[in-house]
């Protein structure tokens, strides 16, 4: 039977930090015995294939999902171009069927799953917390105004976001097994 694992999010305005948060930050879960699925939303068009290469001619050629495999690694390229925008239920249901501990995601703001909201004092960007009740805590490098009384986490201490995830997957899985909020 297939189970989601358990996911949690990072949430911000560009600019905020999130990728190199979670740089620091999945290292150190992985320390702690967490293997870990990534799910990172972008808001342009990317390509991760080199043009030239076999893999990048089949996929223009027309083919709708490549898949290039070798010795340690492969990676799966679907084009969706009747596709507005990727959903996050469709990402998490082919994530669904792999052995990982945590699912994390970066981006899908406006989605429903737990998220950890990240602040920069200096960027002066709204807040989405309180208006998303689905953030569950807020990473901050200062002085946050409206208080909250969800938990506050230093921005620049990966070292306790990583601690705080641990502790709420564990208290989590306790209670729900498929979810850290």
């Amino acid at each position: 039977m297939n189970r989601t694992p358990p996911i949690l999010g990072f949430v911000a305005y560009s600019g905020t930090g999130k990728t190199t948060l979670l740089t620091r930050v999945i290292p150190l879960l992985r320390q702690a015995g967490l293997r870990i699925a990534m799910i990172k939303h972008a808001h342009h068009q990317f390509d991760i294939d080199t043009p030239g290469k076999d893999s990048h001619r089949l996929r223009q050629a027309g083919a709708e999902h490549v898949m290039i495999a070798s010795r340690g690694r492969w990676v799966w390229m679907a084009e969706t171009p009747d596709r507005d925008e990727a959903r996050l239920d469709d990402m998490l249901a082919r994530l669904a069927q792999i052995d990982v501990d945590l699912i994390l995601i970066e981006g899908f703001k406006h989605e429903r799953y737990p998220k950890i909201e990240l602040h920069r004092v200096e960027l002066n960007n709204p807040r989405l917390y309180p208006d998303d009740p689905d953030i569950i805590a807020v990473a901050c490098d200062g002085p946050l105004l409206p208080e909250t009384h969800l938990p506050l986490l230093d921005i620049n201490d990966p070292e306790a976001i990583a601690t705080f995830i641990v502790e709420r997957l564990r208290g989590a899985r306790q209670t729900q097994p498929d979810a850290v909020a």
